[in-house]
């Protein structure tokens, strides 16, 4: 593998590309998954790289959900595991009784096998899914197959890097759905009762911190949340952010603003 500086400005983009090629190449993360991983760091692009303060909203929003489910699960793709493992489990732990089911487009069982080995070595309990029992009706990919102890049953779905079909799936069932997904045009963000438009582990360590704290929990009780605004507020902020980039005066290659060796500094004094 080509080794990557800590120095260089894009280290952290590098070393998450280099590690979702290496999972890739075990089968963890399908191929088709590094397309998604690239198109949704292009939008991150456009939010700043930052969690915005209308994805802090949602955020809050989906954690009071998550509290007061009487059943809650998250579901897990290959990307999720490669991407936040480690923030799954600590999501886990702040929110005792959260199932985690690995669901899969492209399902194959020993990939779903090496996903739920990856799960719980990051700490994950319980790891439901990798032997699927039962079935999403209406839904006509392997996205379908479900385990009857989790999403079949589950009041509210969390679902990062998801697939608009199975979101409107799960809706149709009467479950409430938050999902997570940088890109705020994508069915999936248009679909779930509760978009959060955020980078998927920035928005799951926020959500372990906003359950970690305390608060009255009443099952079965959902405040009620404005999508369309959260996901106009998205793309305000991107738009503000792309028209204040393209504002800025072009800013000339380091080769044009430094002399090459060899050639003489002109004078500074005026002639």
């Amino acid at each position: 593998m080509t080794r990557l500086s800590p120095r260089h400005p894009r280290y952290r983009s590098l070393r998450t590309r280099a590690h979702l090629g290496a999972l890739a190449r075990t089968g963890v993360v399908a191929p088709e998954g590094l397309i998604a991983h690239g198109r949704g760091e292009a939008f991150d692009y456009f939010l700043g790289e930052r969690t915005t303060a209308s994805a802090r909203r949602a955020i809050r929003a989906a954690a009071v959900w998550l509290a007061n489910a009487d059943h809650p699960v998250v579901s897990v793709n290959g990307n999720v595991a490669a991407l936040a493992a480690p923030a799954v489990a600590r999501l886990q732990r702040a929110r005792p009784g959260l199932s985690v089911e690995v669901n899969l487009f492209h399902r194959t069982p020993g990939r779903a096998r090496r996903i739920a080995t990856l799960l719980r070595s990051a700490g994950v309990l319980d790891v439901l899914g990798v032997v699927p029992n039962s079935r999403i009706p209406g839904l006509p990919s392997d996205r379908a197959r479900v385990d009857r102890r989790g999403i079949l049953v589950a009041d509210v779905c969390l679902v990062p890097l998801e697939d608009g079909d199975r979101t409107e799936a799960l809706r149709a069932m009467g479950k409430h759905v938050i999902s997570i997904d940088l890109n705020p045009l994508s069915r999936t963000s248009e679909t779930a009762d509760l978009p959060i438009v955020d980078e998927l582990t920035r928005a799951l360590e926020g959500l372990a911190a906003e359950l970690g704290r305390s608060r009255r929990r009443t099952v079965g009780e959902f405040p009620p949340f404005d999508a369309r605004g959260a996901l106009r507020a998205a793309r305000r902020t991107m738009a503000r952010r792309l028209t204040s980039v393209g504002a800025r005066p072009p800013t000339a290659p380091r080769s044009a603003r430094r002399p090459s060796a060899g050639t003489p500094r002109r004078s500074r004094r005026t002639p």
